[in-house]
């Protein structure tokens, strides 16, 4: 009779630092975990279950909106659509990445780093598809057709580089210098996510709309407001740092960064949603389509940016000596 045996768990000073967290004292699994040992974590409590979970369950509902959206849509013939279809493909991406990098972070300590190098390189492709939304249905009437908006995928495209750049080099510093590592990477994804955002700031504060776009304005406000959620548990580690060991398992800082982005995403997608139907007539008076060739070639370059990117640094894991166990994982 087939029998599967769950793999131990260990407590935070029988990890090395690398695959330590702030505040979170139990429920490490194994730092040279085999690949099957982290497929079965899925399905044991550790402290990084329900990490997994809170993007595996939402990667396969955004697949199914995308999908049924998908198959409602003239593809070839409903150029207006593509923009949609894209920003629905990418959002599907990033969560199914933050779920494998947590699921497999526990392979080895480079396999760690090269699961989030992944995970970065999928977030910024999500940017990248959330700009390409933006161009196409956010755009106040004020900006379209501006230096601005002719500019705003490409310069997009260049932040996903320049933003899995400074991310995976953050990681570098974490042990040494772990403030600092998380300021830059903080940085890292703030500013892509400040300059996709300008033409929603644009509308809720200096354009003010009432009317048929009044539901979509609420949306976009709900998603910056989540956000904004998102970003403070990402950085505070609370409520784990104020109680350290009470919220190993449930509750800690990262599971609800993970529920505030993915409700952010779903706010999102229901306002672009919105706006694509309620402005689609003006849209199409005000400015031309973005054209298959450029939405293909903005996907691809930022592909092949961020992939030089996650080669460069995962190469440079090879090549940066080793520190030495720390004193209290040597007898373990």
């Amino acid at each position: 009779m087939l029998s599967l045996k769950l793999p131990p768990l260990a407590t935070i000073d029988q990890v090395p630092e690398v695959f330590q967290e702030r505040g979170i004292l139990f429920g490490y699994r194994q730092p040279q975990s085999t690949a099957a040992a982290c497929l079965l974590s899925l399905f044991q409590m550790t402290n990084e279950t329900l990490n997994i979970w809170t993007h595996l369950l939402p990667f396969w509902f955004f697949t199914w909106r995308f999908v049924a959206e998908l198959a409602g849509t003239d593809v070839w013939n409903d150029s207006y659509s593509w923009p949609l279809l894209v920003y629905m493909a990418t959002s599907c991406v990033y969560p199914l990445a933050s779920s494998c990098a947590h699921t497999f972070s526990s392979m080895s300590t480079n396999a760690r780093h090269i699961c989030y190098f992944l995970d970065y390189g999928a977030v910024n492709l999500f940017s990248l598809g959330s700009a390409i939304a933006y161009s196409a249905y956010v755009f106040p009437d004020a900006l379209m057709c501006s230096t601005f908006h002719n500019s705003y995928v490409a310069l997009a495209v260049l932040n996903t580089s320049l933003s899995t750049g400074l991310s995976c080099y953050s990681r570098f510093l974490e042990v040494q210098r772990p403030r600092l590592s998380k300021m830059i990477r903080l940085l890292a994804f703030a500013y892509p996510y400040a300059w996709d955002s300008l033409p929603i700031f644009y509308r809720l504060f200096l354009l003010p709309e009432d009317g048929v776009q009044s539901e979509a304005t609420l949306y976009h406000q709900k998603q910056t407001a989540l956000t904004l959620l998102a970003t403070f548990f990402y950085s505070a580690h609370l409520p784990e740092c104020l109680a350290p060991g009470h919220f190993d398992y449930i509750g800690h800082s990262h599971q609800l960064f993970h529920v505030c982005v993915v409700m952010a995403t779903h706010m999102q997608m229901e306002a672009i949603l919105l706006d694509k139907a309620t402005r689609r007539d003006g849209l199409l008076a005000a400015a031309p389509l973005l054209t298959l060739p450029q939405l293909a070639g903005a996907l691809l370059l930022c592909l092949l940016l961020s992939l030089t990117n996650i080669l460069y640094f995962s190469a440079a894991l090879y090549r940066t000596p080793r520190p030495g166990p720390p004193p209290h994982a040597k007898d373990s």
